[in-house]
């Protein structure tokens, strides 16, 4: 299932010729995911009381056209695997008005404890492990 939020391009978001910088999408990429993660069922911050953290270990980004000052931007997000160690999310970004896609990736995370050590989810916390499996993309 995919989750969607809109971003409109702010000023700050663009470099000298009018652009989105590219260092801005993982930024969207984050806040999608977070929304997404939050539509779940659960919050990044719920599963930090829980002792579990989420830390980013690859992300890839795609760009295909630009976006510029004052478009609404939309960021689809959805989960593409998940593991009982590692979850792989998808992004695609476009352009609101005209559904244009500007740009794609993934991020790569593994589940950790709050030391920073890998921990198998499926075991700590099969709720979330659970709530994340069935929301895959098939």
């Amino acid at each position: 299932m995919a989750y969607k939020i809109d971003i409109i391009v702010r000023y700050a978001e663009t470099d000298q010729m009018g652009i989105v910088h590219h260092s801005v999408y993982p930024i969207w990429f984050e806040a999608a995911r977070t929304e997404m993660i939050k539509n779940l069922g659960i919050s990044y911050s719920e599963c930090e009381t829980r002792g579990l953290m989420l830390p980013l270990i690859e992300l890839e980004c795609k760009y295909i056209k630009p976006a510029y000052y004052e478009d609404v931007v939309s960021i689809e997000s959805f989960i593409i695997k998940t593991t009982p160690v590692r979850l792989i999310v998808g992004y695609i970004a476009r352009n609101s008005k005209t559904g244009e896609e500007l740009a794609n990736g993934t991020t790569t995370h593994v589940w950790t404890d709050s030391h920073r050590k890998p921990v198998n989810i499926k075991k700590k916390a099969p709720d979330i492990y659970n709530m994340m499996t069935e929301n895959q993309v098939k």
